[in-house]
């Protein structure tokens, strides 16, 4: 799978202009406006970062943040934000971030087209 990511380091424009997105699931959103619905706080965002460490080589990891710095990345629906740093960005373009409840527990997630192997728990992965 071929990825574009623009010189300004993810600004999607939609799939006719080659540019590549990040999508937001409905699930992520609606957890989001639960959680700064619970912290009475809407100014809580979701931050996902990518770091090196896991069995496969990197991990994802998630955070509520109330500040955009000015190399990040957002995306929004239904009123709530995702942010992305630049770093991170460049191994998540194309992929979507969602939340899931199993049997597993439930927790947001990174379906990541890029990857190219994962662990067995799908914490980590590779490309």
């Amino acid at each position: 799978m071929n990825v574009t990511i623009d010189a300004n380091f993810g600004v999607a424009l939609g799939s006719s202009s080659g540019e590549t997105l990040l999508e937001f699931s409905d699930s992520a959103a609606k957890k989001l406006k639960a959680i700064q619905s619970e912290e009475s706080n809407p100014a809580l965002m979701l931050r996902v970062s990518v770091y090196g460490g896991g069995c496969s080589g990197f991990q994802y990891t998630f955070s509520l943040d109330q500040e955009v710095k000015a190399v990040d990345k957002t995306v929004e629906k239904d009123g709530v934000s995702l942010i992305i740093d630049q770093t991170s960005y460049q191994y998540l373009a194309g992929s979507e971030v969602d939340y899931s409840e199993g049997l597993e527990g439930a927790m947001f997630v990174v379906n990541n087209p890029n990857a190219t192997s994962t662990c067995g728990c799908g914490a980590s992965f590779s490309i």
